[in-house]
């Protein structure tokens, strides 16, 4: 009899829009398999929101800074640990681990730094159960970009997929080159759009959250002259391995789209950008159509999601609304799977570290 491992996987997206929740069994029968068991989104409130979005503003040369830091690296993790502890009652599970993404505030890779908050032992503590979380500093530390890492999740439970793509508050692409998984961000996303989607104010007097199916950005006009600027920015000429974070939409995009009020206008160009970017990047990778799966919260954006399939001769596949959900959550399960079973979870090949690595610290609770 095959046996299984129950892990609760925790992700926290650039695009702060809460805490993903996935609970899955995993198994091995020369190939690894998953089952979802269970699945929760707990929102942020506005305290959370402007916490972490305010962390970005901290001046870690600062002794005050780095004092409240760490004072919210635990807040944070007591926070995570709570939410776990109360989806495990809800839905009455017994998982053997709990694998955390936490919550990036900075990513810094050519200064080998990076730093996802949300302190392990007190989330283990809150929680009860096993945690390992931190997979990205090892990996960094290595001279690696710490990013993407679900690609190993693509290569080994969604291998019917040639091409994987995640639009969230950033979009990376994942695949096969060789016998080489190859991965990387591709351009800011939802970072932007959902930005731009918080100046609109809603009938009942609050900004919206985001732009349902796109409908904004499909009454806009693109801006011809700004799509260009968009489309020239050095990055994009970059060879992988690259990895994107908050800095580069503060220092790149942000200053382009304030002082503008055509918010129509800047989201279906933000749009055309973000789909000709995707367009070229998987035109580079297959020279034959192939399906592409798209996950992520952009997958829903079903403008977006045609603008895609304008500028790519791969065949968009839009899976159901769990993975579209909680694919992340779901690989970093299995990141944590990975680390316990003492296996490789960050490819080189993708990241440009000098090795692969089997990444993630593990905290158990105290007792």
């Amino acid at each position: 009899m095959i046996s299984k491992t129950n892990i609760i996987g925790l992700m926290s997206g650039s695009s702060l829009d809460g805490v993903d929740c996935v609970d899955a069994d995993f198994w091995f029968d020369g190939k690894w398999h998953f089952k979802i068991v269970a699945k929760d989104n707990v929102d942020y409130d506005d305290d959370w929101k402007r916490l972490l979005s305010d962390a970005f503003h901290y001046d870690m040369s600062k002794p005050q800074d780095r004092t409240a830091m760490q004072a919210l690296e635990v807040k944070y993790g007591r926070f995570l640990g709570q939410v776990t502890k109360q989806f495990i009652e809800k839905y009455n599970l017994k998982p053997e681990i709990v694998a955390s993404h936490g919550h990036t505030i900075f990513h810094k890779p050519q200064e080998r730094y990076t730093l996802q908050i949300g302190d392990g032992q007190a989330l283990a503590n809150a929680c009860g159960v096993t945690v390992i979380n931190d997979f990205r500093t090892e990996d960094v530390l290595k001279g690696g970009q710490g990013a993407p890492l679900v690609p190993i999740g693509d290569k080994l439970l969604f291998a019917d997929y040639p091409l994987c793509l995640n639009i969230g508050g950033i979009a990376n692409v994942s695949y096969d080159a060789g016998s080489e998984r190859i991965a990387y961000d591709i351009c800011i996303a939802n970072q932007a759009l959902n930005y731009l989607a918080s100046r609109v104010v809603t009938p009942n007097g609050t900004s919206m959250q985001y732009d349902r199916d796109g409908l904004i950005a499909r009454s806009g006009k693109v801006d011809r002259k700004l799509l260009e600027t968009l489309n020239s920015h050095p990055f994009y000429a970059q060879h992988y391995p690259k990895s994107l974070g908050r800095e580069f939409f503060e220092e790149n995009i942000r200053p382009l789209l304030d002082g503008r009020s055509d918010t129509a206008d800047l989201m279906a160009t933000f749009v055309e950008h973000v789909a000709i970017q995707i367009g070229q990047a998987t035109e580079h990778s297959h020279t034959e159509p192939q399906p592409l799966l798209i996950t992520g919260g952009g997958a829903k954006n079903k403008f977006l999601v045609e603008r895609i399939q304008a500028h790519t001769q791969h065949r968009v596949a839009v899976p159901s609304v769990d993975i579209i959900d909680y694919k992340e959550a779901l690989v970093f399960a299995f990141l944590g799977l990975l680390r316990s079973r003492n296996e490789i979870n960050v490819l080189r090949s993708v990241t440009g570290a000098e090795s692969d690595s089997c990444s993630g610290q593990v905290f158990h609770p105290d007792k």
